[in-house]
């Protein structure tokens, strides 16, 4: 499959796109509107222990609180303490500050197979802890983060604190696995762990130890600065989403990486002769005048992306709707009518639709529950036929995702990992009128709330002289008809209303300035 790395940069910051087949596939965004904080180490404070959802709050500095599982808790929790030099004992009756995560580990000769050693961690409320970010913030929920701290370089990731040696399931032979282990013991330092990663395979031995050497150094700086700095304070930064996209994608399935600023070219170009020499051709410099997004066909692909309705080649199309913790796909066959029978018919636009659906989740990075609905099928086989093709698809994403077979109603169920805001989110924000809900009151439910406003303003006050500010797009709803609707409203609460646009005012919004008093009593009146 032909693999590309297309980067456009600006002065606001970059966008990284990954085409397959000369078809978008992921699209990551660095900018100042979408910082990054996947892979940022932090030195906060237990803010509060919630025994009852397995999980702390821990202040990083950040508008709202980090969210910690006990599950994300590491063993080595201890090694951690020691290094920060927290020595605050927990006071075993305090339920509410305090409480336990019992860690199972494996069972250790000669004890008995059915028994686990436990280990006990105590989390106490304003304890300092490390913790490292593994999902980006999700509406008003904050990071959640993992006390499982960990350093990616291109081909290891280190573990502090850890004697564990991982080999990347993505690596298939055994011979190349049991190869990269007895390598990495032979120069990893006692008192760290690694994760061989795929980019490893087929590596020697230099490459991996300048790897491992970067990485210690870069561990070194982060213990001195949780030495030196008081929580909440950031102690390690990861790279931005370009460099980043470059040590965990670039690798020999990838045909070309073009980029279109000279800067940015020199920075790659030393990066990829340090890694990986032999692929220095692969880097090239787009220097013609048409934009690099439009010449590789990004541009129109992205703006596809954004839309709420897809097209299918067949004429069928697929709807995508989101909601804070779930994203909903319905399929519709559209102007698709095959001269089949129904049921292949269905299955038709049914294998197309899970083929875009596939692209579109790995493009928007579509993560939590995603729930699809497929044209009904009545055939088993052909359902499963459709699961797979969805599990084929999805097989090339680097999140992880589960994926549920269809039920009776042909609904197919996704848990997909989240760890950034998707695409949507990254190019834009709620709308301010309706607030990211797609609706706007109408204008009968505000006249609703002006007349109640009215009707509570009367029974308080015996002032008759009232001035309404609103948008413009309401003043001719009020003036029209025979007898006006502000005319009613006069005569009914018997006070005198004098309109005026507004245009700082949303639609549905409104003001009303006492004459009398010469200020705003909106708020006085309001329910």
């Amino acid at each position: 499959m032909k693999k590309e790395i297309i980067i456009n940069t600006t002065e606001n910051g970059s966008r990284i796109a990954i085409t397959e087949e000369g078809k978008l596939a992921e699209l990551f965004v660095d900018s100042p509107d979408t910082e990054r904080h996947v892979g940022d180490i932090y030195l906060g404070r237990i803010a509060k222990v919630m025994p009852g959802i397995k999980a702390a709050f821990i202040d990083v500095g950040m508008k709202n609180d980090a969210f910690l599982h006990f599950s994300d808790i590491a063993d080595t929790q201890e090694s951690f303490d020691s290094l920060i030099g927290d020595d605050v004992d927990a006071d075993e009756d305090d339920e509410e500050n305090e409480t336990e995560k019992v860690i199972s580990t494996k069972p250790q000769a000669p004890k008995s197979k059915h028994r686990r050693e436990e280990k006990r961690i105590h989390l106490v409320t304003g304890k300092e802890i490390i913790v490292q970010i593994t999902k980006e913030p999700v509406g008003k929920k904050g990071v959640r983060v993992t006390s499982e701290v960990s350093l990616p370089g291109r081909f290891l990731v280190l573990l502090p604190f850890s004697k564990l040696v991982g080999v990347s399931k993505r690596i298939s032979s055994f011979k190349e696995k049991k190869r990269l282990r007895k390598l990495v013991r032979s120069i990893l330092p006692a008192g760290y762990g690694v994760i061989i990663r795929t980019n490893a395979e087929g590596e020697d031995e230099k490459l991996l130890l300048n790897d491992l050497q970067s990485l210690i150094e870069t561990w070194k700086e982060v213990e001195i600065n949780i030495k030196d700095e008081k929580p909440p304070a950031l102690i390690y930064k990861d790279v931005k989403a370009t460099s980043g996209v470059m040590r965990d994608v670039f690798n020999d399935d990838m045909e070309r990486v073009v980029v279109d600023s000279k800067k940015m070219f020199r920075e790659i170009k030393t990066y990829v002769k340090q890694v990986a020499p032999a692929m220095l051709d692969k880097v090239e410099f787009h220097n013609k005048k048409e934009p690099i997004f439009d010449a590789f066909g990004v541009e129109k692909e992205i703006s596809r992306s954004l839309t709420r309705k897809i097209w299918l080649k067949s004429g069928g199309y697929i709807i995508i709707d989101h909601a804070e913790a779930m994203t909903v796909v319905d399929v519709n066959s559209g102007r698709f009518a095959g001269k089949q029978a129904q049921e292949l018919n269905s299955l038709k636009t049914n294998l197309e639709s899970a083929r875009e659906i596939s692209r579109q989740i790995r493009l928007r990075d579509l993560g939590g529950i995603i729930a699809i609905d497929f044209i009904d099928m009545q055939d088993d086989k052909n359902k499963k036929k459709v699961f797979e093709e969805v599990k084929k698809e999805l097989s090339r994403d680097r999140a992880k995702a589960t994926i549920y077979p269809l039920t009776e109603l042909c609904i197919m169920q996704i848990t997909r990992q989240r760890i950034r805001q998707n695409v949507l989110q990254s190019f834009s924000e709620s709308c301010p009128i309706c607030g990211g809900s797609g609706m706007v009151q109408s204008k009968s439910t505000i006249l609703n709330t002006i007349e109640r406003w009215l009707k509570r303003f009367r029974s308080e006050t015996k002032e008759l002289r009232l001035t309404l500010k609103i948008h413009p797009s309401f003043i001719e709803f009020l003036k029209s008809g025979i007898i006006s609707r502000l005319t009613k409203l006069q005569l009914q609460y018997l006070v005198f209303i004098q309109l005026e646009e507004d245009r700082t005012l949303l639609p549905g919004e409104f003001k009303f300035i006492s004459k009398k008093q010469n200020h705003d009593i909106t708020q006085q009146y309001n329910s």
